[in-house]
């Protein structure tokens, strides 16, 4: 980190209060500021939870400066939850949504990431590329080789997003020996205009920056978007297959800044 950046703090929760924290944050973001909704959704306590949080660890960027006591404290978090854990969780939460079975199938190395966020006070700042700095540790400790997870637009107006899902799946559609599909029952078809017919410029500026960005490091997406009313979103599925990064997206997600 920068010397100007030492009041951060980088590390996985470590107790009950921890995990309050980033489900606060989680709640200020897909609640409060996206609208949405659901089961786990706990508005008198102002937290976001679900049954898969015990099993996942969560990746926290602190603030040192910020109000700990009062839950302030976590501006960034990363859920994880590695193949090795998946069975006790009751199985990847994206199975919800997605056909896993390339993935499962494959024998390698898995790790799903998901509610991935960052306070609006640090968006466009360092805080996300600092988590993504601790997220390749991880995923190097672990010898992970293929990152996969949900990732969502914000709305549920599928016709309002067909450029972007189009652009996604004629553009960055995985190969097929990792291709996961969402459930027939549930699917939305990304494949909502003719390739000719995609304006480039305008599916990015309709695309959301962690999508972009995931792409910009040689990620793919699943076939079929998933909506989901409850929580105002469409979702996709970024998937990013570590043998298959370049050499140039592999050292830009793995250096260290500053150092």
């Amino acid at each position: 980190m920068h010397s100007d950046d030492r009041h951060f703090e980088l590390r996985l929760a470590r107790s009950e209060r921890d995990l309050k924290a980033a489900q606060r944050l989680r709640y200020e973001v897909f609640v409060e500021e996206l609208g949405g909704d659901g089961p786990g959704v706990d508005h008198a306590a102002r937290l976001e939870s679900d049954r898969h949080d015990p099993y996942f660890d969560h990746l926290l960027l602190i603030d040192r400066r910020r109000d700990a006591e009062a839950l302030e404290d976590v501006v960034g978090v990363y859920r994880l939850l590695k193949g090795a854990d998946a069975e006790r969780a009751g199985g990847f939460y994206s199975a919800a949504e997605y056909d896993l079975t390339p993935l499962l199938a494959s024998g390698r190395s898995l790790l799903e990431l998901g509610r991935s966020c960052v306070h609006a006070d640090y968006r466009g700042g360092t805080a996300m590329y600092y988590l993504w700095n601790a997220l390749a540790a991880y995923v190097q400790e672990h010898g992970i080789e293929i990152m996969f997870g949900v990732a969502s637009f914000h709305g549920t107006d599928v016709d309002a997003l067909a450029q972007p899902l189009a652009f996604l799946y004629h553009n960055y559609l995985a190969p097929e020996d990792i291709r996961v599909r969402v459930h027939d029952h549930v699917r939305t078809e990304m494949n909502r205009i003719p390739a000719d017919r995609v304006d480039r410029r305008t599916a990015m500026q309709e695309t959301p920056a962690l999508i972009k960005a995931y792409l910009r490091l040689g990620g793919f997406v699943g076939d079929g978007a998933y909506v989901d009313h409850a929580f105002n979103t469409t979702d996709v599925c970024l998937l990013m297959d570590t043998a298959r990064m370049s050499e140039r997206h592999r050292s830009f997600y793995v250096r260290s800044r500053g150092s």
